[in-house]
């Protein structure tokens, strides 16, 4: 870790973020993941419009050395932005992309990816490649203290930017929300709550339930311990319910449901959760046993909208197996949910109650079956958005399908897959990404837009009150589309596959873009 002088950001790089600056993040900053607690990833900014988009033009790269494929999404505070790579933080000054300090984690372990810090108080949060939680200091980049989520030799690690809910009564803590990824297959997820100070573990949900919990008789035998569920991705926060909204991963093994007869639970459910106790307080579940590792971590976006005539608090999710759905997030009920792709063969429908209604057949096979949407997903980590003026819920699509094979696998501590053989591309479906608005109560599609030979996992998206969304692919390209047409407005090829999230921010009244795109950080401007 070395530090650098920057005169001009002296004052900034001192700033401390205050709970109420969480609760409602200034114009000029993106203090979440996810923009917000609500995850709507809509930027207030109008600078950078429908009307002046075409004069967009990049401002500085910073790039990372030895970084591979960064699906960071940056936070910026008062012109300073954080950035992340496995056992990384890079403190930028957000308007020239001048290093001012930089932290190096040593561990062994450097898988990726790290998607992301969190912020509060002087502290930088961020999880690493073995499991742990470290804080650094905001102000200059020294550690702090760090804390062990769960063991790295038995196969955990945690990519999933943290999450900080400030304190829910006068003389609460603030906690820092980690999710865990158990080996990807056969270990067993959920989150945790720490004291955003001392890094006191305050709370743990375990994802599977064990003998004696609701919902452990959903699975047959012994296949819980090794039951799956992790948790991929950052979830949502309602401060007035104080409830956190988390997607959860597949069960494991992914393509032999013989060996765990039952739903599941609580893999492939969205869950709502007591941010103070961390009870749980509804689930509902997208894909019971699912064969298919149709992980249900997309980010859920939490939108106040009229529905049927009558005004509630709706939690909004466009899930992997191809599903859009709509949710109470006050009570879990289901709403309504309709397919947002065209290629879908696994179900007919959903039910009453959100159920799949299955066509029989498609499930691995020995020989392999054709499953639509493929394994990849119709949508996988790349964030949605939701614009209050359109109404739109804006998500990237991928159309095509998969052959789904099966065999038997063993359990491996330590070990990085419990799948049970995999997925191929359908050659005679091959896998395409497009850009889709969606009415944000109905799912009805508005308009798409296809993103030209871009065919595999890609990046998200950002909704603006200038009238854009921003969208990437992994063909490089970063994209303006008009939010009501999704007419292509502005393009620039950052040369680099694009794995990450756009975000916008302000300084000095001047309004940027940026993205990780490959191995740097990309900042656009108008012209002065």
């Amino acid at each position: 870790m070395r530090a650098l002088l920057a005169l001009t950001l002296a004052a900034a790089a001192h700033a401390q973020i205050t709970g109420k600056q969480l609760l409602e993040p200034p114009a000029k900053d993106w203090l979440h993941y996810n923009g917000q607690f609500h995850s709507q990833r809509h930027s207030p900014l109008t600078q950078v419009n429908r009307a002046t988009v075409k004069g967009l033009t990049a401002q500085w790269i910073f790039g990372i050395p030895g970084a591979r494929q960064l699906q960071t999404v940056p936070i910026v505070v008062d012109g300073v932005m954080y950035v992340s790579a496995p056992n990384e933080i890079y403190a930028l000054d957000a308007r020239t992309g001048r290093l001012v300090w930089d932290y190096h984690r040593s561990s062994a372990i450097a898988k990726g990816p790290n998607r992301g810090v969190a912020v509060y108080g002087n502290k930088v949060y961020m999880t690493t490649p073995d499991a742990f939680l470290i804080a650094v200091d905001a102000r200059n980049g020294s550690l702090l203290w760090e804390k062990e989520i769960m063991k790295a030799s038995d196969g955990y690690w945690s990519p999933a930017a943290p999450l900080v809910v400030p304190p829910t009564t006068p003389n609460g803590p603030a906690r820092v929300i980690a999710g865990m990824a158990p080996s990807d297959h056969g270990l067993n997820g959920g989150l945790d709550a720490y004291d955003a100070e001392t890094g006191e573990r305050l709370w743990r949900w375990n994802s599977i339930p064990a003998p004696g919990e609701p919902g452990h008789e959903t699975w047959s035998g012994d296949s819980w311990k090794t039951g799956g569920g992790g948790t991929w991705l950052t979830g949502s926060y309602d401060p007035e319910l104080k409830l956190l909204y988390w997607g959860l991963g597949n069960p494991a093994p992914d393509f032999d449901g013989d060996v765990r007869k039952g739903d599941n639970l609580y893999t492939e459910c969205i869950v709502a959760l007591d941010v103070e106790t961390g009870k749980m307080r509804w689930f509902f579940q997208n894909t019971p046993h699912d064969v298919h590792d149709w992980d249900s971590v997309e980010v859920p976006i939490l939108v106040d909208a009229d529905f049927r005539g009558r005004k509630r608090k709706l939690i909004v999710q466009a899930n992997r197996n191809g599903f859009y759905y709509v949710l109470d997030r006050e009570s879990g009920e289901f709403l309504h949910g309709t397919p947002f792709v065209q290629k879908l063969n696994w179900a007919s429908g959903l039910d009453d109650k959100g159920r799949p209604i299955r066509v029989p057949g498609i499930v691995p096979s020995f020989q392999g079956t054709k499953t639509c949407p493929a394994t990849s997903g119709a949508t996988n980590w790349m964030s949605p958005a939701y614009n209050p003026d359109t109404g739109f819920f804006y998500v990237v699509a991928q159309e095509g399908c998969g052959i789904n094979t099966k065999s038997r696998d063993t359990f491996r501590p330590g070990g990085f897959s419990y799948m049970a053989t995999g997925y191929i591309e359908s050659p005679a479906d091959p896998w395409q990404m497009y850009v889709r608005a969606l009415d944000v109560t109905t799912g009805k599609v508005q308009w798409e837009y296809k993103q030209v030979s871009s065919r595999r996992y890609g990046a998200g998206v950002m909704s603006t009150a200038g009238g854009l969304v921003f969208a990437a692919d992994d063909q490089g390209f970063l994209t303006a589309l008009d939010a009501k047409s999704g007419e292509a407005l502005w393009h620039f090829n950052t040369g680099q596959p694009i794995k990450s999230q756009p975000i916008s921010f302000a300084i000095g009244g001047r309004q940027y873009i940026a993205i990780a795109a490959g191995t740097n950080v990309v900042a656009f401007a108008l012209p002065r």
